[in-house]
């Protein structure tokens, strides 16, 4: 019922279920009075903090510097007890009202004391800046010292305000947050960039050029790749990362690479310190090998860089004038030719002439005495003589090897054992041979023979001729009788007529 009868003298509902059961009422302005004492001791009481003796909190939860002696046991300074007070947000606004209990006049207070430390400050500025006029470091005049007052003061506020180029270096750099959301360290913060440079997504507006992340404001390839370098405002974010000492600890990563995959004990990641050594130690190798080879290269076919010596520049061109005719002969001036770049006229030891003025069979040597050996002695006309002998005696010796040979090889085949062998007939088994008479008798018993031979083959007879079954006991395998009864029986496959035998020719039309 909403409306309570008139017989049970009440004006409100009666019944538990029409009340309103969620109602929990109103918060109240009431606040914790934060710093408020209540109860000041002279006596340590029992259950209060052993530390400093206040009731209002345990020893665990003391707030004041530990004692050498607690409160319990010396019974002096006995702290005052703070007022507890248990107030109940029932509100869903002010359990999470971050400002509750927040007094505004505070901050009057904090404004009062920031005045105050800027007047200070504006003071010391201003007696610096005397000081500094009075010693003469800025070379300014007397009646300026009047005017360093509140305009000065005004004038360095102003200066202030200016961003300072520590300051706007630090633009482009990044620094980790270390207070998040939830409390990490995670995540980067990049300073935002000066207002006056085009931003990087602006350099270039093609869709398909370089890839800008918004997120981290970075642009790692070049915008511009066409344009110069000394006309480009910026190179790319990559630009920036391959400088530096990048290119150094690229070497020895790759260094450190090859060494293990070549069976030594080096990581890059588990002991760095052995690797660098290491790689400091393949420079300082490398270095001197390179060193030793540039030198070597350098004493044997100089250098470039070398001053000139005196007698090429002789050999350098000159303002002669020389004139020629169609043949080639000098017709005016003085002809100088140029001479070759080796040593000339140059004689070793004690020869007369030159090395390379005598040639004989694909041989330099002297012509004074006829030796071949470059760094030999001349012998003169001795040396020439005994040249010439020891030509003649080698052409004997090699005469005389010749016959040796000869007359070892012809008495080989005259003590060879096959001298014995007769060899084959010609006329039995080549046509080279002059014509023999056969005896017509002999040829026709061969051919019998023949004859019975191929029968006993076509019937399957087991007595088939083996292997050198005809040999005689002369030595002779075939006589030139058989050889002839064969021939006489051989067909010819290149032979036109065979093919007409029996037919009187008549398949041939």
């Amino acid at each position: 019922m909403a409306t309570a009868p008139w017989y049970l003298n009440s004006d409100k509902p009666t019944l538990k279920h029409q009340r309103n059961w969620n109602e929990k009422g109103e918060d109240s302005d009431k606040w914790y009075d934060r710093g408020a004492k209540v109860y000041q001791a002279t006596k340590w009481r029992k259950g209060a903090c052993e530390n400093c003796g206040a009731m209002s909190h345990k020893t665990k939860d003391c707030l004041e510097r530990p004692r050498g002696k607690g409160a319990k046991y010396t019974n002096k300074n006995i702290a005052a007890d703070e007022k507890v007070e248990d107030i109940k947000l029932v509100g869903f606004e002010s359990k999470r009202d971050r400002w509750n209990g927040y007094d505004a006049k505070d901050y009057s207070r904090i404004m009062d004391r920031f005045e105050q430390l800027e007047e200070m400050r504006k003071e010391i500025r201003k007696k610096e800046e005397l000081d500094k006029i009075h010693k003469g470091e800025k070379g300014a005049k007397e009646g300026e010292v009047a005017e360093a007052g509140e305009e000065g003061g005004a004038a360095e506020e102003d200066d202030e305000t200016k961003i300072k180029d520590d300051e706007e270096a630090g633009f482009g750099e990044v620094k980790k947050r270390v207070r998040t959301t939830a409390g990490g360290s995670t995540g980067s913060v990049r300073n935002l960039r000066i207002r006056e440079d085009i931003a990087k997504y602006l350099l270039n507006l093609d869709v398909n050029s370089a890839h800008y992340d918004p997120k981290s404001r970075s642009m790692r390839e070049d915008p511009q790749p066409d344009k110069p370098d000394a006309e480009k405002l910026f190179h790319g974010d990559n630009f920036v990362r391959s400088g530096g000492e990048y290119s150094a600890w690229q070497s020895l990563t790759v260094h450190s690479i090859n060494a293990h995959e070549k069976g030594l004990d080096v990581h890059m990641q588990a002991n760095p310190s052995l690797a660098e050594m290491l790689y400091k130690q393949f420079k300082e190798k490398k270095d001197q090998l390179d060193g030793k080879d540039k030198e070597d290269v350098v004493a044997k076919y100089g250098s470039a860089a070398a001053p000139v010596p005196e007698d090429v520049k002789a050999l350098a061109a000159s303002e002669r004038y020389v004139e020629y005719d169609r043949t080639g002969r000098v017709v005016k001036g003085v002809e100088v030719k140029a001479k070759s770049r080796y040593e000339e006229d140059v004689l070793l030891n004690n020869h007369t002439c030159v090395w390379g003025s005598w040639w004989r069979d694909g041989t330099w040597g002297f012509a004074c005495c006829h030796s071949t050996v470059k760094n030999s002695y001349c012998t003169g006309k001795a040396g020439e003589s005994a040249a010439a002998q020891v030509d003649a005696a080698m052409l004997a010796n090699m005469e005389a090897a010749a016959r040796e040979k000869e007359a070892a090889d012809l008495k080989k085949r005259q003590e060879s054992k096959l001298n014995d062998y007769k060899g084959y007939n010609t006329d039995v088994w080549g046509t080279e041979g002059p014509d023999k008479d056969l005896d017509p008798k002999k040829v026709d018993e061969a051919l019998k023979k023949l004859e019975e031979r191929e029968k006993a083959a076509l019937e399957g007879d087991k007595s088939k001729r083996k292997y050198n079954s005809l040999e005689g006991a002369g030595g002779e395998h075939v006589s030139a009788e058989e050889m002839e009864a064969y021939r006489i029986k051989k067909s010819r496959g290149d032979d036109p007529l065979a093919k007409g035998a029996g037919t009187d020719g008549y398949d041939l039309l």
